[in-house]
């Protein structure tokens, strides 16, 4: 089998934009060929004439011919990329990175901890194990957003839950006037886990703050360094490990990760 040519964007047809929140987009592209990905591996999305951004697909794995990617408008790409419409067409360059490591988590307990957009990659992950639930023993989904309007996917919260083997907690920052949900940033739900912490893997995504004091409190629960995946997506540029923008010590996340075993980087000084 020919590898892909990832210095080539592949065509791709946008061919839907669904509003997420005040300032989050999901864009789902159809590319001319079907592309397929790994749960939390990113993609470089072109916009003809203006530029491209790396972006973690949103969706699941299992549909590598319509691949939703969640944007938040952060500058003139991601501006522009808010701009377009159904029929636009765009370019999609990758996969690159290696992952999430879903192999390691069969027969044990799921831990996902998403802070704002940080949920968008987790989503794929979410997605991709909810295909094949036989295979872990319980999934836990812990998300937090500054307020409600800027939780992300809330039509689709419910029907994770579908299955027993599946739980879903979301808070927000602080109270609300139409809110009547849990309130506290999201650590605060990392308290007296209900997982077979000695059976259990960790996944989280969200800003770099959030992604320090959650790490700190799942190792205050008991969980080990190697139980715990940090999403380092935000660090990614040229996705071929050239430009020495994504490195942690040894590791270039954009070729090594961007999900990384804490175990692996801890020691460094600019994990966070």
């Amino acid at each position: 089998m020919i590898a892909p040519n990832t210095l080539l964007p592949v065509p791709a047809e946008l061919v839907e934009v669904i509003d997420e929140t005040p300032t989050i987009k999901t864009l789902v592209v159809a590319p001319v060929e079907p592309m397929p990905f790994r749960a939390g591996q990113f993609v470089q999305l072109t916009l003809p004439g203006v530029g491209e951004a790396p972006f973690t697909p949103s969706s699941s794995p299992l549909q590598p011919d319509r691949i939703a990617i969640t944007i938040l408008r952060t500058g003139v790409v991601t501006e522009r990329l808010h701009a377009c419409r159904p029929g636009q067409m765009l370019g999609l360059r990758g996969p690159f990175g290696k992952g999430y490591p879903i192999e390691k988590v069969r027969d044990k307990d799921v831990l996902v901890v998403g802070g704002g957009v940080g949920l968008a990659p987790l989503r794929a992950l979410i997605l991709a194990l909810l295909g094949d639930l036989g295979a872990i023993r319980r999934m836990s989904i812990k998300y937090g957003a500054r307020s409600p309007s800027e939780l992300l996917y809330r039509n689709q919260h419910q029907a994770w839950t579908a299955s027993p083997k599946v739980d879903f907690t979301c808070t927000i920052d602080v109270p609300h006037g139409d809110w009547s949900g849990r309130t506290g940033l999201v650590t605060t739900l990392l308290e007296n886990l209900d997982i077979d912490k000695a059976n259990a893997y960790v996944f989280v995504c969200g800003p770099a703050i959030m992604l320090k004091f959650a790490t700190l409190s799942l190792l205050n629960e008991g969980l080990t360094p190697e139980q715990v995946y940090l999403s380092m997506n935000r660090r990614m540029s040229c996705g071929m490990g050239l430009c020495g923008r994504c490195n942690i010590g040894p590791y270039y996340l954009c070729k090594d990760g961007p999900d990384m075993n804490y175990a692996l980087i801890k020691d460094y000084p600019n994990v966070f």
